[in-house]
């Protein structure tokens, strides 16, 4: 379990293809397993490990927002365990335009978890000190890489839908930036 910073928050990290890592970051956030937890990438072609089914907007999406802080929610691949994906068909992906996370990722070999490191609904980390106040003792390895470039989550889009492209949470990309390269218009979740 590592702690490490990303282009927008400081993340938790763990390998996406074990089960039991997995579980232990639901521990860790103290998060219910039936919400989804983003997966990181190292490169755009680690997208098809994860995800199937991928649009032809997707990889327009991808080609000019990753890395970046845009989440795209997928049609999640087999080999992806429903823990992550807290039992849905979908997965949250992106890449993070940072180093570490992305080294992380590539010297593992495999996506990691990418939620916030912090208690559920907890506040946003933007610095290690941020998580060792948050999380103390609780994770292994906390990478302090300074502040998170970005200090505000990855804005979310699902791109799950029969009918519009959904913003899930408007995040560090704006509507109208993602709005440019969608063929329909947007719909806006209202929670």
């Amino acid at each position: 379990m590592v702690a490490f910073p990303t282009d927008t928050l400081y993340g938790l990290g763990a390998d996406a293809f074990c089960e039991q890592a997995v579980s232990r970051v639901y521990d860790i956030k103290g998060r219910s397993g039936d919400m989804a937890l983003p997966v990181l990438l190292g490169s755009t072609q680690d997208l098809q490990k994860v995800a199937i089914n991928i649009t032809d907007m997707a990889w327009k999406l991808v080609e000019h927002f990753w890395p970046g802080p845009l989440t795209l929610i997928l049609e999640k691949s087999p080999e992806v365990h429903p823990i992550v994906t807290g039992g849905r068909d979908s997965v949250a992906v992106r890449m993070p335009d940072h180093y570490v996370p992305l080294t992380l990722v590539r010297e593992l070999g495999s996506p990691v978890t990418g939620t916030s490191a912090n208690p559920s609904g907890g506040p946003d980390p933007v610095t290690a000190d941020d998580v060792r106040l948050l999380l103390g003792e609780k994770v292994d390895y906390l990478v302090d890489g300074g502040p998170a470039t970005k200090g505000s989550p990855s804005t979310i889009l699902d791109l799950t839908s029969r009918t519009n492209p959904r913003i899930v949470r408007l995040g560090a990309i704006t509507h109208d930036a993602l709005q440019s390269f969608c063929s329909t218009p947007l719909e806006i979740s209202r929670r």
